[in-house]
């Protein structure tokens, strides 16, 4: 069965992208679809959100640099049907390095062509670092979808507007010609206030067919969970973040065609 890439990026910290990386992955996984989490930001917050601690040498640094493979940095989680490869902090050399290697907007792509010829996962979701710095460049260029988490927020709009620009160049210099914007996972979104409820409006009034229904809300338990080092859905199962990320996780699963014939 296909695999299919995701990244989750954004180049502004803090809308919650590395959330909802872990608590996605975590939702499909609790669906039996084998999913793998790949770590690209040297802070590894998706590393250490699930639990796992940073190790030197598990991170992709080497495989991009052209040592060792892919396979060698897939690390368990405690979840089943979750897997990770993690981050650590040799992995921001690697954007100065980069620049320095033929097609180096292509590295991670060959890197992770193995894995996803492999069978062994149904989905890939790989988590940017917070700048369209090169790391973030790859992970678009090794993409089938683009999945743009999104803040609540008024210069949210702003972000957006520039980042759909960065995937228009991508496509038209060649570099990944069938990237598309899967989706926007609106976040942080606190009912309470009308700027939130605006800013949904305004990405439905612009992108009806690629925001998420399923809006994720702004809780203390979602805040919480990555320093318990668990997702939402074993930190807090019952309560509105996972319950928020199972739903996203369906609209994934049927948007993307996850599962065919009811197997993941």
């Amino acid at each position: 069965m296909a695999c299919t890439v995701f990244t989750i990026a954004n180049q502004k910290g803090g809308v919650g992208k590395t959330t909802t990386a872990i608590n996605l992955a975590a939702a499909l996984a609790e669906q039996k679809i084998h999913t793998l989490v790949v770590d690209l930001d040297p802070q590894a917050n998706a590393t250490s959100a699930l639990g796992v601690e940073k190790q030197e040498g598990k991170s992709l640094y080497g495989p991009l640099r052209g040592e060792g493979s892919a396979f060698e940095m897939l690390t368990p989680t405690e979840w089943p049907h979750l897997a990770l490869i993690p981050s650590e902090v040799d992995l921001a050399a690697i954007e100065i390095e980069l620049a320095q290697q033929e097609n180096y907007l292509m590295r991670l792509r060959s890197v992770l062509e193995p894995l996803r010829n492999s069978g062994g996962y149904r989905a890939i979701i790989i988590d940017c670092p917070p700048a369209l710095g090169m790391l973030s460049m790859n992970s678009l260029a090794a993409a089938d979808h683009l999945l743009i988490a999104l803040q609540c927020e008024y210069m949210a709009l702003e972000g957006l507007g520039q980042i759909l620009k960065v995937v228009e160049r991508l496509k038209n210099a060649g570099v990944n010609p069938t990237l598309d914007v899967g989706g926007i996972v609106m976040t942080m979104f606190d009912s309470r206030i009308n700027l939130a409820k605006q800013v949904v409006e305004e990405v439905r009034q612009h992108l009806p067919e690629k925001i998420f229904a399923t809006l994720i809300p702004r809780t203390v338990r979602l805040s919480e969970a990555p320093s318990f080092g668990k997702p939402i859905l074993a930190y807090d199962p019952s309560g509105p973040g996972a319950t928020a990320y199972r739903a996203l996780a369906k609209e994934v699963i049927a948007r993307f065609g996850l599962k065919e014939n009811g197997v993941a």
